[in-house]
């Protein structure tokens, strides 16, 4: 039967770190495979074939990273041995080492994980992809960046990462987006065979935890449009992109920095949603057009200056959304509002006050594009858009 030994070989130069090795025998015949880790001599514990000095609680420190990456990688070979074994077929040690850097290539996570960005950005799903690559360097980073193969995620790995972001203050919705991220390219992985399913994020947090209430209330709306940031213009255009966001029902800032201008024709706005690809149509109102007048256009026909020179375009959007809530949190500072301000709070905003106007909920869920409930589909299909409109201008008067 082949075997399989981690072993530290010594720098030649005192002092030095040594590189790990993973040696495979079988049949008298050694086989060296380079780890890629370097450690120093007293870090070695050479009965045990395992880096020395792990902590218990600290899985992610230095040594404890190695230590675990050595168990799996010799784990995945003696995985292979045992498979090659139960063909009862005649294998060499070579064989054994092909098979392993085969399974590196072709079965890496994170390599796996980036195939999946990459192919989203193709499909044109932005959002989807930063998502998913946002959710990849939060792992990435707690595992040191050492990459790991699909079948070796399991639920003590994902419970030690769910601890490690609730220690380092993540809140627990976030906790819960990357988990289900990471959770659904693991679903992929199994639907491509190249893991069995063995649920290892049935123990960590994939629900949606309750937030604070965003929405703020009318008179602090008009608190914030009556506020004199003439000498101020970062803050006053962060206010005029809040103040547009309501103005068009919750318009979200992606849809907003995409608007052109060739989509507002005989006063009626018409775009369609980023998030979901649903074409929603706004009556155009004074305000809006007051907040268009007041800047230049943006770059190539974009109706707002969010996105200003052609290039990164998507780039200039999220740096734009940085900067616009930064200000807006100072604006809320100003105005005496607790829990400061984002440019989210437009869209909850815009639905709380129509409610408190007993305009009814199949209106509102039509002016601001929902489509995930199927409740309100059958309120969306027969819906008048000139409803939406007449709400949205009853909103807008009561803001005057």
């Amino acid at each position: 039967m082949a075997t399989v030994k981690a072993k530290l070989r010594p720098s030649t130069v005192e002092g030095r770190p040594g590189s790990v090795v993973y040696l495979v025998t079988h049949r008298r015949r050694v086989r060296q495979i380079a780890a890629g880790y370097r450690l120093l001599p007293a870090e070695w514990e050479e009965m045990q074939s395992l880096p020395a000095g792990r902590q218990e609680g600290e899985p992610t420190s230095r040594i404890g990273t190695i230590r675990q990456a050595i168990g799996r990688d010799t784990g995945r070979l003696r995985r292979i041995i045992g498979e090659l074994a139960a063909r009862r077929e005649e294998f060499t040690a070579d064989e054994v080492i092909r098979q392993f850097r085969m399974s590196e290539k072709g079965m890496s996570f994170f390599g796996f994980m980036e195939d999946i960005i990459r192919r989203l950005r193709q499909w044109g799903r932005e959002r989807t992809a930063e998502n998913y690559a946002t959710a990849l360097a939060s792992f990435r980073r707690f595992r040191r960046g050492y990459d790991l193969a699909p079948d070796e995620l399991d639920t003590t790995l994902m419970g030690e990462y769910e601890a490690h972001l609730l220690a380092r203050g993540v809140a627990k919705n976030t906790v819960s987006f990357y988990n289900r991220i990471l959770r659904a390219v693991y679903n992929r992985a199994v639907e491509q065979g190249l893991t069995a399913q063995r649920h290892p994020f049935r123990r960590v947090y994939t629900g949606i935890d309750r937030t604070a209430k965003r929405a703020i209330p009318l008179e602090c709306l008009r608190r914030i449009k009556e506020l004199d940031l003439a000498k101020r213009p970062s803050q006053d255009f962060a206010r005029d992109m809040f103040l547009f966001s309501f103005y068009t029902r919750g318009m979200s800032f992606v849809d907003m920095a995409f608007l052109r201008q060739r989509d507002l024709r005989g006063g009626i706005l018409s775009y369609r949603r980023r998030k979901t690809g649903q074409q929603l149509c706004i009556k155009w109102e004074r305000p809006m057009q007051e907040i268009v007048d007041k800047y230049a256009s943006g770059a190539d026909g974009y109706l707002l200056p969010i996105v200003r020179r052609c290039g990164n375009e998507r780039r200039q959007y999220r740096n734009a959304l940085r900067r616009v809530n930064n200000r807006l949190k100072d604006i809320a500072a100003a105005v005496g509002l607790p829990g400061g301000l984002s440019m989210y709070a437009a869209r909850h905003s815009w639905a709380s006050i129509a409610r408190s106007q007993n305009i009814p909920l199949s209106v509102i869920s039509a002016g601001m594009g929902h489509d995930s409930e199927n409740t309100t589909q059958i309120y969306l299909a027969s819906l008048d858009n000139s409803e939406v409109d007449k709400a949205n201008d009853l909103i807008l008067r009561k803001l005057k």
